[in-house]
């Protein structure tokens, strides 16, 4: 039963990745995007996350640290960017 409701999780994690996708592609705007990316990085670290817990890994979880923590670099980044310091 709880498989279930994890995979259930998983297929709207998928449709949320597909909407971001969309919004990256379609934004109109640079801040529409750097939003967008933050939101896929987030909601894949989320996927990550639930697929060491359905495979007994714990070494996912040090893999979503590093992806979150090089995802908050990144936007860090591009928010200079955006802002002219860069």
């Amino acid at each position: 039963m709880n498989n279930i409701i994890i995979y259930i999780a998983l297929f709207f994690l998928m449709l949320t990745l597909l909407a971001g996708i969309y919004r990256f592609i379609k934004g109109p705007s640079l801040v529409d995007r750097v939003v967008a990316f933050d939101s896929m990085t987030i909601t894949s670290l989320v996927v990550i996350g639930v697929i060491a817990l359905l495979s007994n890994r714990a070494i996912y979880f040090d893999v979503a640290v590093v992806y979150g923590l090089l995802s908050f670099l990144g936007v860090i980044i591009v928010a200079k960017y955006i802002q002219g310091g860069l």
